[in-house]
């Protein structure tokens, strides 16, 4: 079987959100506050203001070919990309503030993986990253929300690519494991030392310049909340593997099919 290419060390496990020491606790207030979806507004609409009129200056500066405008082309440029930072940022809190609120139907992650893998090979493709989806034909249905499980499969996705710049593959699985869905996303990056996995799921922790600090920890609290456990397995110089695991239907209704 593919998943024994990588010779990984015990799986990290970790305690439900609430409960773990590894997060932020005054962080943790913040992004759980109510209040946040509506502070992002604030913040947003003024950010998108600013990035419009910088579009406008950029606009009324063609056709300047002076030293002059060159130097505040470059200005211009560098806060334009600041402020593509914040909303990201920005985008990345309000994900994590709404990873809890779920809209629950039946559904199959062959289904969901399937279409993002569609809409992910362009760019996957462009990068020297190649996608093998590998999924079980008898996978039973799930109750989950369409759209958060997509955004943890984003974020997975995103981080793999990130780890592999000269390219790599990612493996995508799903099967069975007792009465557990099984999701695996393995890549062949360049993986993680132990340090940096004890504190990947902490709101924050990013070893990526600009980082958020929010992908993984929204992943996490995404799978928690749909009563799954994410696990991770690295081993630095080959790869990373990430396992979740959710409950099929019959168990979620309470036994009945």
């Amino acid at each position: 079987m593919l998943i024994s290419f990588l010779p990984f060390r015990k799986p990290f496990r970790w305690k439900p959100l609430t409960n773990s020491r590894n997060d932020n606790v005054f962080g943790r207030k913040i992004l759980n506050s109510p209040h946040l979806p509506v502070a992002w507004h604030e913040i947003r609409n003024p950010l998108s203001t600013i990035g419009m009129n910088l579009e406008l200056l950029v606009e009324e500066m063609e056709g300047d070919d002076s030293q002059r405008a060159r130097r505040v082309l470059r200005r211009i440029s560098s806060l334009q990309g600041e402020c593509r930072n914040l909303e990201e940022i920005l985008n990345a809190f309000l994900q994590f503030a709404r990873a809890g609120e779920l809209h629950l139907e039946e559904g199959n992650l062959n289904t969901i993986l399937t279409d993002y893998v569609g809409f992910l090979e362009p760019q996957a493709n462009s990068m020297e990253v190649e996608l093998r989806p590998h999924l079980a034909t008898d996978l039973p249905v799930v109750m989950l929300d369409r759209s958060l499980m997509r955004q943890a499969l984003v974020n997975l996705c995103r981080n793999a690519i990130e780890a592999m710049p000269d390219g790599g593959s990612i493996d995508l699985l799903t099967r069975m494991r007792g009465d557990q869905v099984i999701l695996e996303v393995i890549d062949t990056g360049k993986g993680m030392d132990e340090k940096t996995r004890s504190q990947m799921f902490q709101a924050f922790f990013s070893t990526r310049s600009g980082g958020s600090g929010l992908g993984l920890p929204t992943v996490r609290r995404i799978v928690e909340a749909h009563h799954g456990q994410i696990l991770c397995e690295s081993e630095v110089g080959k790869g990373t593997r990430f396992t979740i695991s959710l409950p099929a239907k019959r168990n979620v209704a309470g036994g009945n099919s």
